[in-house]
């Protein structure tokens, strides 16, 4: 769950009484008898409530939650890729899925204050969109391969995109994306207007361009800006050879930074062994330890890998 400041923003959203408030309840009760989803919009407008409610939860407006949602997100995710099915898990998984509902709860409760849509109406909007766009499981359409179903996914998706004066395959792509994942997704839309490779070879070649233009820049004692500009073109490319090969760049980096992470506690867990903090090693030192964490690693998946499932 999201923290909750000390100190609370100084202009507040005006309340106003929304559209359709919950049905009156016992003021001192958790609101039992309703069920789970209506509960829970009843706690968001005893939360919002101007006279009985809580302050930092009254304070918010759209804008200023959007963080926390994205935490919630992030969170999310991090659950589900440590997820090992146990029991432990099951219980954060459902909890940190929770946090996020209660985001969308959120945004919906302001909106509806406003008076422009409810919970319910952001329920029958996704709703009708999924509906609108599997035709081929809620109508009579066929399509005569996945590359057809594709393309009249996509078709569909440039008509809202038109109907929202967007005219361009990039014009949706969420500013507050990750930046890898933002590059991928900008990627994908240029590969279905057929910009695109057909295999990932040119874009290995495309790497190797870019990396040689970032040691150019380095040599050329260029500014530090044009230095990151180039650097971020490498990274877009190896998030492109990344698509090329099937892999989420976003995922494998998060991948290999909590091995990393599990490397360096395993390095000062050996420092501590001999004696000595980490940061007392000098880099030869610390870099042995790091080989050894990586033996110890490799020791330990091959054990897991070689023992009886029985």
């Amino acid at each position: 769950m999201f923290i909750r400041w000390a100190v609370f923003p100084v202009h507040r959203t005006p309340y106003t009484p929304a559209m359709t408030d919950p049905a009156p309840v016992d003021p001192q009760g958790p609101f039992e008898s309703l069920r789970p989803l209506d509960r829970l919009r009843a706690i968001m407008a005893r939360l919002r409530d101007p006279e009985s409610g809580c302050a930092w939860d009254r304070a918010q407006t759209a804008g200023t939650i959007v963080p926390f949602t994205l935490e919630e997100a992030f969170e999310l995710a991090d659950v589900i890729a440590r997820d090992q099915g146990e029991p432990a898990d099951t219980r954060e998984l459902r909890d940190e899925l929770g946090d996020l509902l209660f985001q969308v709860v959120f945004q919906a409760r302001i909106a509806e204050e406003a008076g422009r849509f409810d919970l319910d109406d952001v329920a029958r909007a996704i709703g009708d969109k999924l509906v609108r766009r599997h035709p081929h499981v809620f109508a009579d359409v066929e399509h005569a391969s996945d590359a057809a179903r594709e393309a009249a996914w996509e078709a569909e998706k440039a008509k809202e995109r038109a109907d929202r004066a967007q005219t361009s395959a990039m014009d949706d792509i969420p500013l507050a994306l990750p930046a890898l994942a933002r590059a991928v997704k900008s990627q994908r839309r240029a590969a279905r207007l057929g910009f695109d490779w057909d295999d990932p070879a040119p874009v290995v070649d495309k790497i190797h361009e870019e990396l040689a233009e970032v040691q150019a820049a380095v040599d050329d004692g260029e500014p530090p800006e044009r230095i990151a500009e180039e650097v971020g073109d490498v990274l877009f490319a190896v998030s492109n050879w990344a698509r090329h090969l099937g892999v989420d760049p976003e995922s494998a980096l998060r991948g290999s930074t909590r091995k990393f992470e599990a490397r360096f506690r395993d390095m000062e867990a050996l420092a501590a062994e001999g004696g000595q903090g980490l940061g007392e090693l000098d880099f030869d030192a610390q870099e042995a330890l790091y080989q050894e964490a990586r033996r110890r690693e490799r020791g330990g998946r091959k054990e897991n890998e070689t023992k009886d499932p029985t």
